[in-house]
């Protein structure tokens, strides 16, 4: 495609996009007014259908279905990213380049605080998952500190001990189940109560935000540092 054409297609999209958006805002009601449709509705159905709260109502019985649709967007990245950059590892290592990076020089302080804040931080990311159908928090939210909380390593300079504790494929494998269990969790839960069936919904989704964050860095790490082996320095350390 010519780079006119590209241009053309994102001038197109965008201004559709503008269209639409401004039309939309222009509709809603006006700031500070008496007038809450969306919100009076979402707290009348959170109440009359048990749910602990009116944001877990929201993301997993009132617009499940968009929850569902995030949750394959991001799946569909995450295994997108994997497959592109193992096609360039693979032709990587038919070149005859390697991988085998020890531990990069850092400070003690920083080694020490990156492993105490490891499991402190695994274990907030945990506490909001499971807290997230009582509380504010979720899968989401928890789903990201614990696909962080992981690579604290890496910021101690330990890249080995962070290729052991996330082997790309059991993440792989891993997210691929959450998200399938998140749909099979919605079916089979569709006629139970949303109080029921909130806590595994947050679970499920909160393993496969956490699995697929921990992919894509692990693919983006793998890519930085083969790119600061072609031009000859190796602290694995420092990705650009």
């Amino acid at each position: 495609m010519r780079p006119r054409t590209r241009v053309s297609l994102f001038a197109a999209g965008a201004a559709g996009t503008a269209a639409l958006f401004t039309a939309g805002t222009l509709g809603l009601p006006a700031f500070g007014g008496s007038l809450h449709p969306y919100a009076d509705r979402a707290v009348h159905q959170a109440v009359r259908r048990g749910t602990p709260n009116v944001v877990s109502s929201v993301n997993f019985d009132q617009r499940a279905f968009d929850t569902l649709g995030e949750e394959l967007i991001l799946l569909s990245a995450a295994l997108a990213a994997v497959a592109l950059l193992r096609v360039v590892r693979s032709e990587d290592e038919r070149d005859g380049a390697t991988r085998r990076h020890g531990p990069a020089e850092a400070s003690d302080a920083l080694r020490i605080v990156g492993h105490l804040l490891l499991p402190l931080t695994l274990l907030i990311g945990v506490y909001i998952v499971a807290h997230g159908a009582q509380s504010p928090g979720g899968g989401f939210q928890g789903g990201l500190v614990l696909g962080t909380a992981i690579h604290l390593l890496y910021l101690a300079g330990d890249y080995p001990a962070l290729q052991r504790l996330r082997p790309i494929p059991v993440f792989e494998s891993t997210e691929a189940v959450a998200a399938a269990a998140f749909v099979l969790l919605a079916l089979a839960a569709a006629g139970a109560s949303p109080a029921a069936r909130v806590p595994a919904l947050n679970t499920a989704v909160g393993i496969e935000v956490g699995c697929a964050l921990v992919l894509l860095l692990g693919k983006f790490f793998e890519q930085a540092l083969l790119v600061r082996e072609h031009r000859g320095t190796g602290d694995p350390r420092e990705p650009t």
